[in-house]
Formats: structure tokens, C-alpha cells, sequence
């Protein structure tokens, strides 16, 4: 079905259905006579017509076929072409369904007042004129009432179902912003340390060789202030990523090792958690051990809020190369499997987008969703090479 002619497309294929019948019918079945035939063969042609433009312009489509028509039975003649009453129709139909109201009222009156000047032809009636005025006049206002506003009423639902979109693409690209910014805070504070650490030890070490090895003192002074510089810089840039409203942490950055005090906080919280550790624990990368941190946050703080009456399982797998982390729980999910407890749709969480991106950073991925036995899984998978 989709791929058959639609719209603009198949009324210009009708249209020229139509103008081949209007012919036939015209030259083989004399169904249009008391005019010349050149200009019954023109109307044959621009009725029709009007047909492959109805949705672009339907009120000057609509006079047109009205008009064209009427003129047959103003000139004394008789019209019994049936592909010349069928494009007749179309164009009281464009009319009623996509004009406004002063287009349909324009419409109407034309048809009326079209209708009134074939009285003067001897082959109309009052009775006849009448006839041709009210019952197309009603069936146009039942058109435009049965599917002009139902037409209206999808227009209005589809501009509101692209206008959340775009106001869902426009948070998501905010909380990417936002965790972005997030995530550069925090390795502000890390690459701080690494760095403060360094103008220390480089300081230690210069007042420790006292006059000795000059030119090693000069190096280490060297580093000592560029650390220096480094760290003010460091300070400035994370002025600008910080909000007004925003207060700095005096407390370290998280780690692994406390996911214990996590997983405690969220039992506390009401929501049973089990964590297992698999493999020998090695020394991450700060910044590694900060986005797993995270990830586990971010696992447990949807599977509290969303899961419902649910149990969660955090699972820390190392080995030599990566480090994996499971969270899962066991809440009720929808018939579709794309919400979990109360309805949220996790999959399109801002907090999982954020948590994408952190995980990126460190060309890892993480992937989550409904699972098959219910609940939802988040699992994370970070490179240690």
C-alpha cells in the first residue's frame, strides 16, 4: 500500500484517467450536446484537469470546474459525460475539505450563482437549479465537517507529536551538554591533584639538593612553576564550566571502592541490592574508576525510582584487559517491554544519555533495556588498555 500513488500524485494520474474518458465519452458517446463540439471537447479537458491541481490551489480549481460546467447548460446545452460530473465533484470536494471559510463561502456562492445563470439556458429548470444548489451545498458542509476538522485535528496531532520531538532531541542534547560539562569538572579535580602532587614532589626534591646540581635545581624549578600555571589555568577553565548557581566540592571524587557505601545508602532507601565481585580488583585509572562509579550510581538510582517492588543486582567483573558492571533489577515492566515500574521509558533516559557519554569517553559502551524475565539491565564495558 505504500508504495501506490498518493496525494498530488494520484490525483494527477485520475486527472488524466478522466480527460481520456471525458473523450471517449464526448466523440463516441455524444454525451455532451446543444453546444459545438470544439468547445464541449474543451470542457471535457479543462474540467478534468482541475483535478491535478485541487490540492494546490482547490478554490481556483473549484471555480474553474464549476464555472466550465455551468457554461454548458447557459449555452443551451446538455452535459450526460460522466467523467466531466465526476471531476465536477473533486472540485466541490476541494472546496469543502482544504479551503477556509471565506474560500468555501466563495466556493458556494460561485456554485449558486453559476447554478441561477443556467436558468437562462431552455434546458433548465427552478426545480432542476435548486436541486444542483442545495444537495451539493449540504453534502459540502457534511465533507467539510466529517473530514476537514478530522484533517485539522491530524495536522495539529502531528505538529504536536514534532514539536515534542524536537523538544525531546532538544533535552537530550542538554543533558549531553550538562554531563559533558559534569564530566569535565570532575576531571578537573583529578588532573588538579595529579598536578599539585607534582609541583610538591618537584618542590620537595629542588629544596633537597640545595646548591648542588644547579642545572637540576633550574629544571625542577621549571616544573614547579609551570605546575603552577597549569593549576591556575585549570582553576579559570573550570570557572567557566561551572554554573552560577553552583558551589565547588570540597569533598574527592568517588571510586569503586565505595560502592559499598552506595549499595548501603540505596538498601537503606528501600530497595534490596546484592553486589558481587568477580575477578582480582586492580588499580584503575582515575578517571576509569570515577565513570564506573557513576555508571553503578546511575544503575541503582533508576532501578529506585522506576523499578517498583524490585530486587537489584550489581555485578563488578575485572580482568586484565576490561572491567564490566552489571545492574539490574527485577521490577515490573509494560506489555512492549520498554518501561519499567511507573512507566518511564528508561531506555531514553537523560541520565543513561549522560552516562553513554561518559563511558564513550573511555571507548567503552554501554548498552541498556528491558530484560526478558522483566526489569531492566544497564551493562557498562570500559577498556583497561
Amino acid at each position: 500500500m505504500a508504495r501506490l500513488p498518493r496525494k498530488e500524485r494520484l490525483d494527477r494520474i485520475v486527472a488524466g484517467i478522466l480527460i481520456v474518458v471525458a473523450q471517449l465519452e464526448l466523440w463516441v458517446g455524444h454525451s455532451v450536446t446543444g453546444v459545438p463540439r470544439a468547445w464541449a471537447a474543451l470542457v471535457a479537458v479543462i474540467v478534468p484537469a482541475t483535478v491535478a491541481f485541487r490540492r494546490r490551489w482547490p478554490l481556483a480549481m473549484g471555480i474553474v470546474a464549476i464555472v466550465a460546467t455551468a457554461s454548458i447548460f447557459a449555452t443551451g446545452g446538455k452535459n450526460y459525460n460522466v467523467a466531466i460530473g465526476i471531476a465536477w465533484m473533486c472540485a466541490l470536494y476541494a472546496i469543502a475539505v482544504w479551503t477556509d471559510l471565506t474560500g468555501f463561502l466563495l466556493g458556494f456562492a460561485t456554485l449558486t450563482v453559476t447554478n441561477i445563470a443556467t436558468l437562462a439556458g431552455p434546458h433548465t429548470s427552478v426545480t432542476n437549479t435548486f436541486q444542483f444548489t442545495v444537495i451539493p451545498g449540504v453534502a459540502m458542509l457534511i465533507a467539510r465537517r466529517a473530514v476537514r476538522d478530522r484533517e485539522l485535528e491530524a495536522r495539529t496531532h502531528a505538529a504536536r507529536a514534532e514539536l515534542a520531538e524536537r523538544e525531546h532531541e532538544l533535552r537530550a542534547n542538554q543533558a549531553i551538554a550538562e554531563e559533558r560539562a559534569r564530566i569535565a569538572r570532575e576531571l578537573h579535580d583529578l588532573v588538579a591533584h595529579n598536578v599539585s602532587v607534582m609541583v610538591i614532589q618537584a618542590g620537595a626534591e629542588r629544596h633537597a639538593l640545595g646548591d648542588r646540581e644547579a642545572s637540576t635545581r633550574e629544571t625542577l624549578g621549571s616544573i614547579e612553576e609551570a605546575g603552577r600555571q597549569a593549576l591556575s589555568e585549570a582553576r579559570r577553565l573550570l570557572g567557566v564550566l561551572r554554573r552560577g548557581d553552583e558551589r565547588e566540592e570540597l569533598s574527592p571524587q568517588p571510586s569503586l571502592a565505595q560502592i559499598g557505601s552506595l549499595v548501603e545508602q540505596v538498601r537503606r532507601a528501600g530497595l534490596p541490592v546484592e553486589m558481587t565481585v568477580e575477578g582480582d580488583a586492580v588499580a584503575l585509572p582515575a578517571g576509569v574508576d570515577l565513570c564506573a562509579y557513576r555508571v553503578v550510581q546511575e544503575g541503582l538510582t533508576n532501578a529506585l525510582k522506576h523499578a517498583g517492588p524490585a530486587h537489584a543486582r550489581v555485578r563488578v567483573r575485572y580482568d586484565p584487559h576490561t572491567l564490566e558492571i552489571d545492574v539490574s533489577d527485577d521490577g515490573r515492566g509494560d506489555q512492549a517491554g520498554h518501561r519499567n515500574g511507573d512507566g518511564h521509558d528508561l531506555g531514553c533516559g537523560h541520565g543513561l544519555i549522560g552516562m553513554r557519554e561518559r563511558v564513550a569517553l573511555y571507548g567503552g559502551e554501554l548498552t541498556s533495556g528491558p530484560r526478558d524475565d522483566g526489569g531492566f539491565a544497564l551493562h557498562a564495558r570500559l577498556p583497561l588498555a
